[in-house]
């Protein structure tokens, strides 16, 4: 069996290996070590100051994008959400059961996201915008930092779902003016599935705590980021995953940023430049070097993705609704090498 999905994902063998392991107790000064160290390289990772605050949520992505959201911002806001996709419609429907006003810039499948359509809008009236940076249900890539330093002019907090884009493509936190990160550990992470992270810059910190109108127990960010002081966290984490994501992360800089994110932009560039069937097609909007959206002419996605896996034992990503027989998406993630794409490559050529 081979993973070119989007998470989980392959995952390198010395982390298989630690999810073998007996898990320690974790209310112990040496488990508070290894949080402090994690909090400390993702912060290197993410390019932001050390002053900014971690949360580990022991949670999916979507935890996170809810916490982020509920904590930041209540009904007395107005915000402006990117919408191209399921993962940016996502931030509509917590909006929406929260009561928390917004307005939609939709990015409908196949096209490119315009920056005039965020200037066509009054921005002294939006207190935030929600971003999927990579909308990971197309394979579209924002221009982050062309649309945040536009936003910043206004004084808007910016909220980040940097899931499938981080340790992918460049994210400069400080740099990208982006005020919350979100990340989960089962994409660019490499990990199992089970935690999620939202990363807030000091000023996104202090505007969170004078929030009085929280409503919230298991996702109030104030008591994860007191007790990341102290290295833990307010409830009980998934142990074993953290002690994955300390592993990967001293991979990560083992290897080094700059050489890690070389390595995933050269597959993402091998599969696009080998891939030659004359029914499907590559989208033409910028794209994430997590995945390669895969548009099927003939309308046969759902049966070139059972015939994968029957066949190759491959998985890729498939999609739902109207782009259940139109759309595939080949994942970059995790430990892969050009070597495995050969087969895949293959395959699809001759369809």
């Amino acid at each position: 069996m081979k993973l070119f999905t989007l998470g989980p994902v392959e995952m390198e063998q010395d982390i298989v290996a630690i999810g073998s392991e007996k898990l320690p107790y974790f209310r112990t000064s040496d488990f508070s070590g290894i949080m402090k160290k994690i909090n400390i390289s993702l912060n290197k990772l993410l390019k932001t100051s050390p002053a900014s605050k971690l949360a580990i949520l022991t949670a999916s992505g979507t935890a996170a994008m809810e916490a982020a959201v509920i904590n930041m911002f209540n009904n007395n806001d107005r915000l402006i959400i990117i919408n191209g996709g399921t993962f940016g419609n996502r931030f509509v429907e917590i909006c929406d059961i929260y009561g928390i006003p917004y307005d939609e810039i939709q990015v409908p499948f196949g096209e490119t996201f315009d920056i005039s359509l965020l200037k066509e809008l009054e921005l002294s009236a939006y207190s935030g915008l929600l971003i999927n940076i990579h909308e990971t249900s197309t394979g579209q890539l924002y221009p982050i930092k062309e649309i945040t330093e536009y936003c910043k002019k206004y004084n808007i907090y910016v909220v980040c779902d940097a899931i499938s884009s981080f340790l992918v493509d460049p994210y400069e936190m400080d740099n990208f003016n982006i005020d919350v990160t979100i990340l989960s550990s089962q994409k660019s992470l490499a990990l199992p599935p089970g935690l999620s992270f939202v990363v807030m810059n000091e000023d996104a910190y202090n505007h969170v705590c004078s929030n009085k109108k929280k409503k919230m127990y298991y996702l109030n960010l104030v008591n994860y980021f007191s007790d990341m002081d102290r290295g833990q966290t307010p409830y009980t984490p998934a142990v074993g995953i953290i002690l994955q994501l300390e592993r990967k992360l001293e991979n990560i800089e083992r290897i080094g940023l700059e050489k890690y994110l070389a390595g995933i932009e050269e597959l993402s560039s091998y599969f696009r430049a080998k891939l030659a069937s004359e029914t499907i097609e590559i989208p033409n909007y910028p794209l994430s070097n997590a995945l390669t959206p895969l548009i099927f002419k003939e309308n046969n996605a759902r049966d070139v993705f059972n015939n994968l896996i029957k066949e190759q034992e491959i998985y890729l990503t498939p999609s739902g609704g109207e782009l259940r027989q139109k759309l595939l998406r080949v994942g970059h993630l995790g430990a892969l090498n050009t070597d495995d794409y050969d087969s895949l490559i293959d395959f699809l050529n001759k369809i």
